[in-house]
């Protein structure tokens, strides 16, 4: 016999005391967009990994109700049901993407001249606050800067320049040499950009030492850069010079800032010159003293920028013979985003080949961001060797399930029926609930009433059948249709997931006609956690009863 006591009390706890802060039920899961050839590159920091949500298996429900409040409701200890909530271990899947963290050393990146330029601190864009208040040039040096920062460049440069002419030992002088041709160079015309050149050439040969002297390296090369690009052949044959010299010279120190001029030059070149272009950027990739590797990164991202016949080739040999890790990763990554029919024979060699792990998993996430039917053979095929490493496997299952593609559905489905990995086939379920197609969440019903599968992962189907839109009257009949107690108790869960009014007259059917006290328990906690007022009425008539 039922004991109608401590359920009358489970009842009586939730109408007087409602949880504070009652869980957030998980109606959806978004669907997480692959990443985008984008034509700028902003900075990527390292996206943190999704936390591990299974601590939710157990506890999801108590959350808000404080140790006093769970007097008399000892039963629901056992809310083993939630233990469907595993399936959202799948997320870990998006640990892939700190791929992407290695490329802070880009910085910021803009667009200049119709080309992408790499910027790892750029140069300076907005003068210091005034800092001289006796010095005689400091009244032409707020007027300036303030005109600078209004955008107002022709003016400021004007300003700068009568600083620079009127007070020639002012404390402001050596930087106003570099503001003025900033400005100058701001506003785009060619006679403006020519006198900027010439004032940072002044600017080094007199003040070498000045406080902007390496924004005014990377300012230079930048400037260079645009007049070569206009047919100016001085400029072209400065920047020929800059980026050779990269080339030939040892790095000597590890400065990031250092690298600005030299990542311009060869940008600039490569969008000019192409052809004098790549056999200098081979010879920075060829480096290998201890400093270059942050070069070597950055050239790799130019070389990317502009297709030529070689590059898909010299890129698949860094991700190869690089000594250095990061510079590896970078290659592979960037030939995701070339995403061409030689750049996915790369990135196929290096999957199939691949010793290092770290590289093998960048790799499969780089296939996974190129939007082609070869590609995705790629992905599928690597998944489907049963030699491979499980981990990358499972990787690959789970950026399989982000392209929403009827043939990777279909592949997986078939690579669950012949897998005898439990953790893959946990993968390949979270995958297929993440495509939300009809075929599929019949699939994950259908897996849920096997009983010849394991109950975990039936269990998991039908969590993830329910968040992904299952016949609310399917699930309904099959509470009904089973005797597993485990499976009635995940029922429950789903039900309290759900929006129909179908499924609350389920959950107020068990708590009122249920013979198995526990499952009774559990429907009655749901209802508790419901704010439907008929799940209100429903608790008050049992303890009428």
């Amino acid at each position: 016999m039922v004991s109608m006591l401590s359920l009358l009390a489970a009842v009586a706890l939730h109408l007087q005391v409602p949880p504070a802060h009652p869980p957030r039920p998980l109606r959806h899961i978004p669907h997480i967009p692959v990443v985008p050839t984008m034509p700028v590159i902003p900075s990527i920091p390292e996206m943190p990994s999704i936390p591990d949500l299974e601590a939710l298996d157990a506890s999801a429900p108590m959350l808000a109700i404080g140790d006093a409040e769970l007097a008399g409701l000892e039963g629901l200890a056992g809310l083993e049901g939630l233990a469907g909530l595993e399936g959202l271990a799948g997320l870990e899947g998006l640990a892939d993407m700190p791929e992407l963290a290695g490329l802070e050393t880009l910085g910021a990146l803009e667009i200049d001249g119709g080309t992408v330029l790499s910027r790892a601190r750029g140069f300076a864009t907005s003068p210091h606050a005034p800092w001289a208040t006796q010095d005689p040039g400091d009244s032409l040096y707020r007027a300036a800067r303030q005109l600078l920062n209004r955008n107002r460049y022709a003016d400021a440069a004007r300003l700068f320049n009568d600083l620079i002419n009127r007070y020639a030992r002012s404390t402001y002088t050596p930087d106003a040499y570099y503001w003025a041709a900033f400005a100058l160079y701001r506003t785009g015309e060619d006679p403006n950009l020519r006198q900027a050149v010439a004032l940072l050439d002044k600017q080094k040969a007199q003040y070498p030492r000045a406080s902007t002297g390496r924004d005014s390296d990377a300012l230079l090369t930048r400037v260079l850069g645009q007049l070569a690009r206009q047919g100016d052949q001085d400029a072209a044959s400065r920047v020929h010079q800059i980026a050779g010299d990269t080339a030939r010279t040892t790095t000597t120190t590890c400065s990031d800032d250092d690298d600005d001029p030299r990542i311009a030059a060869m940008n600039a070149l490569l969008q000019m010159d192409a052809a004098n272009a790549v056999p200098i950027i081979k010879k920075v990739l060829a480096k290998r003293d201890p400093c270059s590797a942050g070069l070597r990164k950055k050239a790799v991202f130019v070389l990317s920028q502009k297709r030529t016949e070689e590059t898909e080739d010299i890129m698949l040999s860094v991700a190869r013979n690089d000594p250095d890790p990061e510079v590896r990763q970078q290659a592979v990554f960037w030939l995701g985003q070339v995403g061409s029919e030689k750049a996915i024979s790369a990135l196929d060699s290096i999957v199939t080949h691949a010793q290092d792990e770290e590289l093998l998993e960048k790799a499969i996430f780089a296939l996974s961001q190129i939007h082609s039917p070869r590609a995705a053979q790629a992905l599928r095929d690597f998944a489907g060797q049963e030699n491979a490493p499980e981990e990358a496997r499972e990787r690959a299952v789970f950026w399989l399930g982000q392209a929403h593609d009827g043939a990777n559905a279909a592949f997986l489905r078939e690579l669950f029926g012949r897998s005898t990995n439990e953790d893959l086939k946990e993968k390949i379920i979270f995958s297929l609930s993440q495509m939300r197609s009809t075929e599929n969440t019949r699939w994950l019903m259908d897996l849920a009433l096997n009983s010849r599968e394991v109950i975990e992962l039936r269990k998991k189907a039908l969590f993830w059948a329910g968040q992904t839109g299952a016949d609310i009257t399917d699930l309904v009949q099959l509470y009904d249709r089973t005797s597993d107690h485990d499976m009635k108790e995940q029922l429950i869960f789903v039900y309290s997931q759900r929006h129909e009014t179908q499924a609350l007259d389920k959950m107020i059917d068990i708590a009122r006609h249920e013979t198995d006290r526990e499952l009774r328990k559990k429907a009655i906690f749901w209802l508790g956690q419901s704010r439907d007022p008929r799940a209100a009425q429903a608790l008050l008539e049992i303890i009428n009863q």
